[in-house]
């Protein structure tokens, strides 16, 4: 196994550690932060926070692994509440996996579930996406773990069926990123599976759409090293386009109805780039929500996030998951991102 070959979508393999309550503000930006909800209760070993959408009620979805669930979030009181259950949960010995993320076309949600199945001993269970239906019946709409150990990607691997990292709707259907098999990949509506477009070992994370753009999120190879976290766009007809870099270990992006680019940095990871600490998340309270600035690069808006994993912005609000099952509500975020669009840009002189 190389070393420089990073599973960073397996993010929240170490233990989760009880996430602090405040965070900072980076250079005094102006924003509130606040606790909104926590869901970490038993069987967090591996951590229960991964992915999040905006449903069509308005409210927060989050998923948990552990648990096989996926939650519904009050975005004004923090209540929880179980929308679906059942589903396949992380296995023990992999640490994370299960429900991964959560995305909704028109009132169905659909759920994608990764690291189970019959290469993890699960022989009756699928990792894919799943449909919940408005009674909570499930359905598979596609298997794409099995897809993946039939269609193996160029790049080097050492699961074969890939670990599926964001869900995002896009064209009719949906996309999937794999961070494992450094490819995106398209889901019709029927459960039919293409690959969408391929990529060197980069570790494609979190998505984000706009029209028929596609926005990607980069984590990079271990060390994952701040010049490797990156943003880029395409679309069908077009060639990649970097759009930011310059955050560790980056595991989403978003766009603001503003037009503003918005990524996600888990934090500084400082372990030794072996391959035991391969899959191993960022220190904790490290995390940045960053801002692309005009330059193409991504200066920061929030600090000492612990561990995030997901995001979504739903106007002058952003709503962070973090590794250690917590939604923080962060309000002010227009107003931080004009501080940062205004703040004079730093220049690092050379040692």
């Amino acid at each position: 196994m190389a070393v420089a070959r990073a599973l960073a979508v397996m993010v929240l393999l170490a233990t989760a550690v009880a996430a602090s309550n405040t965070t900072s503000s980076a250079a005094g930006r102006p924003h509130v932060v606040r606790e909104l909800a926590t869901f970490a209760a038993t069987g967090c070993a591996g951590g229960c926070g991964s992915g999040s959408t905006i449903g069509p009620d308005r409210a927060l979805y989050v998923t948990d692994g552990p648990g096989g669930r996926v939650l519904r979030v009050d975005p004004r009181t923090g209540a929880i509440t179980t929308f679906a259950s059942g589903l396949p949960r992380a296995v023990p010995e992999v640490g994370i996996g299960g429900a991964m993320d959560v995305v909704f076309l028109g009132s169905t949600a659909y759920v994608l579930v990764t690291l189970v199945g019959p290469e993890f001993g699960q022989p009756a269970v699928v990792a894919g996406v799943y449909r919940i239906d408005r009674n909570g019946h499930q359905t598979v709409l596609a298997d794409v773990g099995a897809w993946s150990v039939a269609h193996p990607p160029q790049t080097d691997f050492f699961i074969a069926s890939g670990v599926q990292y964001a869900l995002e709707r896009y064209g009719g259907g949906l996309l999937v990123s794999d961070g494992h098999h450094n490819r995106l990949l398209y889901l019709s509506r029927g459960g039919h599976i293409r690959q969408l477009r391929a990529f060197g070992n980069v570790v494609p994370t979190g998505l984000a759409v706009h029209d028929r753009t596609i926005y990607i999120a980069e984590a990079g190879p271990i060390p994952h090293r701040p010049e490797d976290g990156k943003t880029i766009r395409f679309s069908p007809t077009s060639s990649t386009e970097e759009v930011a870099r310059g955050g560790p270990l980056l595991v989403d992006v978003e766009l603001s109805r503003a037009g503003r680019l918005y990524a996600l940095s888990q934090g500084v990871w400082d372990l030794p780039p072996t391959p035991e600490n391969e899959g191993k998340p960022a220190s904790p309270d490290t995390g940045r929500l960053l801002l692309a600035d005009r330059y193409g690069g991504l200066v920061p808006l929030v600090d000492g996030l612990d561990r995030p994993t997901s995001f979504e912005i739903v106007g002058d609000t952003a709503f962070v998951v973090t590794l250690t099952g917590k939604v923080l509500r962060i309000d002010g975020l227009a107003c931080a991102a004009l501080y940062a669009i205004a703040a004079p840009r730093a220049v690092e002189s050379s040692p």
